[in-house]
Formats: structure tokens, sequence, C-alpha cells
């Protein structure tokens, strides 16, 4: 189990644009479409079988990464054992091949809004972030820099970012940085 002095974020600025998200239960998912059907009805949010896409219900959310991998999310209160919540899911797919691992103290999470959002984003990440490439609902795992993250679009101006936690500090200032030739 990890360190719950691990799972504390780092301190980060807030702003209009930019804002940490509080600690999550994190899990990667490897397993075929049997595993998915089965961990699907226990997490209460679909693991879709199309590329880059997420599925979310309330507090939880599973994006795809590739195929048979999935990031599992969890913000809700109720998930911060997530011991208790993996040996849940491990049970319900016992009797399949899979692999799911806990990864909730590797990454931390921030929220990039506003009209600006894919601009900045773009100001260090590869991808056409226009939303007829990358529409709401879709997520992918990308370079932010020289940084690993996994990007999910929430809404017209809303992503959701995952960064691993020694990274945090380069992207967000990288991203405040970038964030400095867009109006408020």
């Amino acid at each position: 189990m990890a360190d719950p002095l691990l799972r504390q974020p780092p301190t980060l600025a807030t702003t209009e644009w930019l804002t940490l998200l509080p600690p999550a239960t994190r899990f990667v998912l490897h397993g075929d479409a049997a595993v998915c059907s089965r961990i699907s009805d226990a997490w209460g949010a679909e693991l879709s079988a199309a590329a880059c896409r997420a599925g979310s219900r309330g507090e939880r959310a599973a994006l795809w990464l590739g195929p048979e991998e999935f990031l599992l999310l969890s913000f809700a209160a109720a998930d911060a054992d997530a011991a208790a919540v993996g040996a849940m899911l491990a049970a319900r797919v016992a009797d399949l091949p899979h692999a799911l691992v806990d990864v909730s103290h590797r990454q931390i999470a921030v929220e990039v809004q506003g009209p600006h959002a894919a601009a900045i984003l773009n100001g260090a990440c590869p991808l056409d972030l226009d939303v007829s490439a990358f529409p709401v609902g879709m997520c992918t795992r990308t370079v932010f820099a020289k940084a690993d993250i996994v990007l999910w679009r929430t809404a017209l101006d809303r992503f959701h970012v995952e960064i691993w936690r020694s990274f945090a500090d380069y992207v967000t200032a990288l991203m405040g940085e970038i964030a400095r030739d867009y109006p408020a």
C-alpha cells in the first residue's frame, strides 16, 4: 500500500485556467473484452471498445490507453482505500487473465480550462487539439514537451491532464509560461 504522504498533491498555484484536482485512486488495467465487461459493471463507468475514448459516471472514469489497456480513475472519497477497491475489482476477474495495478501514488491531475486551454496545451503537445480532431470524450497518452501525460478532453474548453508526480512542477511551470501569451 502506498504511503499516504505520497498521495498528497504538490503545491501548485491555481489560476483561472489551471486547477489542481484532488487526490485520486488510479489503476492501470490490462485485459480482454471479458475482463472489460466485468470491470465496467463493477466500476460503474464504461470501458470503451473504441480507441482513445473515455467513459465516465459520477466521480469514476475509464480512459482507453491502448488495446486492452485502461486507466481507471476515481475522485470519490469512498474509493480512497485503493487496496480495498483493487481487491474488489480483482475479485470480479479472478478467473480471467488480467493485470490490475494501483498507480494512485504515481500521478497527479490538473484541469486546464477556458478559451485558450487547447492553445496552452498545444504550446508543448504535438497533437491537433482542435475540437474537430480531438473531440469531447477523447483521451490519449501523449507528451507535453519532454514529459509523458494522459490527456482527456472533458468539455469544449476543458482538459483533464494526468501527470507523473515527478514531472508535475516542470509541466505546470511550462504551461504557465505558455499561458503568459494569452489574455486572462
